[in-house]
């Protein structure tokens, strides 16, 4: 059995919820999704934890403004926070996350972090054109929301956010993978450890009250759904 998890964020107590019960389902691997920094105040710890657990991670597109020194296009926050991580992430985490995968196949299971041919595109409508040719299974991330959909013979999954929930359920999201069959799963965590540990690092609540309602920062709660190729 595989877990397959995503945008942990540096949301430590949300990861080691969800690798507790990774652990007692007896997952033999774990394929992350990317993003594990970014937003949250222990990327370092989240890193140290993967590789502990000897995790694959293919690069989320914060993982890549972190690795490569560059600032989000989309928000002075996500930039922000950024500049704060790389003052206290290791150079030796660094080279860890550096070596994340740009995407991977194996079997007929299809993982990227975004689109098959785009790591930062969002796949909110999703349709049997988005799933590469050859994939039985496509798992992706990014949009944190949890989804598992059906396109005849071929699936569609989400795992949804480890670190931050956007689907209006708060509880940390992953799924699993045996033989053919995905399954989701929901771990609730202390919300309060994260949230202290963003006070501590001097952020305001604003950046992490979102977390108690399962939304993005601000308040808007996202949906995945499925759309005809007609």
């Amino acid at each position: 059995m595989i877990a397959v998890i995503s945008d942990i964020h540096g949301n430590l107590p949300a990861l080691q919820a969800v690798l507790q019960t990774v652990s007692s389902l007896g997952c033999a691997r774990i394929i992350s999704l990317g993003d594990i920094v970014g937003y949250y105040a222990q990327p370092g710890e989240c890193i140290d934890l993967l590789r502990e657990y000897g995790a694959v991670n293919i690069m989320g597109n914060h993982d890549g403004y972190l690795v490569n020194g560059t600032a989000c296009p989309r928000s002075k926050m996500v930039a922000d926070i950024m500049d704060y991580q790389r003052g206290i992430i290791s150079a030796e985490q660094v080279r860890w996350l550096a070596e994340s995968l740009p995407s991977l196949a194996e079997d007929g299971n299809y993982f990227a972090h975004g689109s098959w041919l785009d790591s930062d595109e969002y796949l909110y409508r999703v349709s049997a054109a988005h799933i590469p040719q050859d994939a039985i299974n496509f798992f992706t991330g990014h949009t944190h929301v949890q989804a598992l959909l059906e396109f005849g013979s071929r699936k569609y999954c989400n795992p949804g956010a480890v670190g931050q929930p956007r689907d209006g359920d708060p509880r940390a999201a992953f799924a699993t993978l045996s033989g053919n069959e995905i399954a989701l799963y929901r771990v609730a965590y202390d919300i309060e450890q994260t949230v202290f540990a963003m006070r501590k690092a001097g952020f305001p609540d604003r950046y992490s009250e979102n977390l108690y309602i399962g939304a993005q920062i601000g308040g808007r709660v996202d949906k995945i759904v499925s759309i005809s190729e007609s």
